[in-house]
Parts: structure tokens; sequence; C-alpha cells
């Protein structure tokens, strides 16, 4: 039985709308506004979302925008709106909604669109990534990463990127990909024999190297002389290494030939330890797909639980934070991922992030030095003490009042409830 998913700020229309589909047997959720919708959205994906236009916290189209950027939008939705204009269907329809419906809609013309929608869903696509970019966040060293891929993506030169494993060095080198045309990733074996030869690869095609500083040298030799007839026809090469791989080079221990033809273009992704502010907004991203897939169950974070995230050193990057978050909604008791989850998973306490607290920037003002060390100093302790706000007052030794007062005024989000 398909389930579809009904955005209308109006409840005689979501009546409606909810009656007619039920009687054609399929099962519909509601939702009177934008943030419903979104808590409906991470319960679950929906077969297909029929989404006004016109809503009074957000509308259709931000929401739809919002989906999108954060790679929610694998479902079809069709838009609804009783004022739209050709310049918004064709917006929404550019965003990547399947159809645009004008109230009062047409009990036919409902129905015909529902089901071509729903037939359009199972359609096979071409495999694509788990995750897009928005996952690596939103903060300044990941802009300035993203606005440097913007600006190679025409580019037919190879591109390396210089990233540790795990901190989204696959996503950055999809991202380059151009959309309907073959990627090829080389396996461990791939064009180091002639048993094993690299497969025929048009010009519009994309091939993926992954962790070349990894190669032994008889491999780099081989590739060496495949990649520059590739390079020169128009293949998109991209090749990820370990950030020391320049010195592995300076030293004599990976080939010079080889590096210098893969790096026309070299951008350096970030680990996450050096973006720590995203971490709550990456986790929040992770935990909803895991959900959505269905390898756990329906959980959220507390805030707390959210600063412990946010405040461990990560070494292992991305890979290892979502392995924390699968392993500890797995373990929750309640429908709340505490800090007492993520310190069970991590076998510790949250260590302290040196990004977060011996990275402070001494350029500025006195007074946002101050808050950006209170600030990180408040978080510490809430993630510390699990949420538990009496504990935290102990700790700083301030009354809970001033604490409350203090918290705020540095802009610092409340657990929701004290973790136990």
């Amino acid at each position: 039985m398909s389930q579809i998913l009904v955005v209308d700020d109006e409840v005689g229309i979501r009546e409606l709308l909810s009656e007619i589909l039920s009687d054609e047997g399929y099962q519909v959720k509601l939702a009177q506004n934008a943030e419903e919708a979104r808590q409906q959205r991470t319960r679950g994906r929906p077969d297909l979302v029929l989404l006004d236009i016109w809503m009074p916290d957000t509308d259709g189209i931000t929401l739809l925008k919002e989906w999108a950027t954060k790679g929610q939008l694998t479902m079809p939705v069709v838009m609804m709106s009783g004022h739209g204009t050709i310049e918004t269907a064709v917006e929404a329809t550019r965003i990547g909604a399947y159809a645009f419906l004008e109230k009062p809609i047409a009990l036919q013309k409902l129905l015909a669109t529902v089901d071509k929608a729903l037939a359009h869903a199972t359609r096979p696509v071409e495999s694509t990534p788990a995750y897009s970019l928005s996952v690596l966040g939103g903060g300044a060293p990941v802009a300035d990463l993203k606005q440097r891929l913007e600006r190679v993506r025409e580019l037919r030169v190879p591109v390396l990127l210089l990233a540790e494993p795990g901190s989204g060095e696959e996503l950055c080198a999809r991202y380059l990909h151009r959309p309907n045309t073959p990627w090829i990733a080389a396996d461990d074996r791939m064009g180091t024999s002639d048993a094993h030869p690299v497969p025929a690869i048009g010009p519009d095609a994309t091939l993926y190297l992954r962790q070349v500083d990894q190669w032994p040298s008889d491999r780099q030799r081989a590739w060496f002389s495949r990649l520059g007839p590739l390079a020169k026809a128009g293949t998109r090469v991209v090749a990820t290494a370990h950030p020391d791989l320049p010195q592995r080079v300076a030293e004599g221990s990976f080939d010079a030939r080889l590096y210098s033809l893969l790096a026309n273009v070299t951008l350096r992704v970030p680990p996450l330890r050096e973006h720590a502010d995203d971490v709550p907004e990456i986790a929040t991203q992770l935990l909803a797909r895991l959900v959505e897939a269905r390898e756990v169950p329906v959980r959220s974070f507390t805030t707390a639980a959210l600063n412990a995230l946010r405040l461990h050193a990560w070494p292992g990057n991305l890979t290892q934070l979502e392995s924390v978050i699968k392993s500890a909604a797995l373990v929750a008791a309640g429908l709340e991922i505490t800090t007492a989850d993520v310190v069970s998973v991590l076998g510790e306490q949250p260590q302290a992030n040196p990004a977060l607290l011996g990275g402070l920037q001494f350029d500025g003002e006195l007074r946002e030095a101050r808050d950006a060390f209170e600030r990180a100093y408040f978080e510490y302790h809430i993630a510390r003490e699990g949420g538990n706000m009496s504990r935290v007052a102990e700790k700083v030794g301030l009354e809970r009042t001033h604490l409350y007062r203090k918290l705020k005024q540095l802009g610092i989000a409340l657990p929701r409830r004290q973790d136990t």
C-alpha cells in the first residue's frame, strides 16, 4: 500500500484529500505546516508528497529546496496552489517537483497525477551515492571547498583530492561527475596487468582513483602510462590521496611523474575536526538517512548528545561518525539518543576536539574571543554531564538562574530534557 503525505495548512483541504485518497486504497499521512512535514519525512520516506506552496511558517518551495539540498528529495513531490503562476511552477519543476496542481483540484486530475507520480517513483534509476555534498555541512571550511569544486567542475583536467580517509572525498568526486555519464571506479587490480586491463573509457566518463597514495610502485608506473592518453582525450580523472602525498613525492616514495599528471588541480578536503560546528547538522542528516533506509528505528538526538558528538575529535571522520550514530540508534532505550548512548558506543567520555578548545581566533576583538571560549566551555560541560543542568551549574560554579541567563546570552540551545 503506497503512503502519501499531504501537506496543507487548510484543514478542509487536508481532510478532503485524505478522504479521497483513503477511498482509493492509499495510506495517508497529514501535516499542517512545514515543521510537521519535516517530522513525517524524518520518520520515514513517503511514496508521494502533495505539498501546498503557500503555508504560514515555511512555504512549499522553500521546503522543497531544503529536501533537495539535504538529499531527501527521494520521492515524487506534487506541488499544489490556488494562486500559483507559471514562474512558480517552473521553479518548482527545476528544483525537482514532479508536477504542479492548481486548486481547486479536479478529482480525475488528482487521481491521474497521483497514479503517474507513483508509477514514475517505481522506475529504476541510475545508481547514485547515498549522500550529497550537503552532508559535509555548511561551515566556512566546507563552503570554501564547495566554491573551489564549483570552479573546477567544468574543467577537463585531472583533479587530486587530498583528504584523510572518510572525510567525504568520494562525495566531492561525485560532485565533479557529469550526470548521466559513465562513472568508473578503479578497483585494486584494474590497470595493473594485461589480465586486468583498463576498460574502454569515453571522453565523457569519470575515472575515479581511490587512495593512490597506497599504490605500490609497480601500479604507479602502470597507471602513469595509461592515464596520459585518457587525460588528453578529455576523460575526467579524479584521484584521492592522504594529505601527506606531496611530502612523499619530495622524499621519493611516490612517482613524481604520476603525481604531476594527477595534480593538475589539487583540492584539500577538510577533516571533520576542522569543521566541528557542522557535526550536529551532519549527524541529524546521517540519522535521518539511516532511519529512511530502515537500518535503525526512528530516533532523534537530545541537544546534549549532539553537543557530545560535536566535541569529539573524530579521527575516522564521517565514516566513524556514521558508524557511531548507527550503533547509538540501535542501543538507545528510548526514542531519543542521549549522551549516555553516545558514550556507550565511543567507550569513553567525549574527548575534547583541539580544533574547538584550542583553536580560538586571536585576530578579532576580545569580546568575540571571550564569547567563543565561553560557548565552547559551557557546551563541553553540558555534553560531559549529559545535559543535567544541576550538575553543570555545580561544575561551573554558577547558580542555575545565572547559568540559564548566560546560556541564552551565548545562544546555546538548552537540552529538551535532562539525560538520565
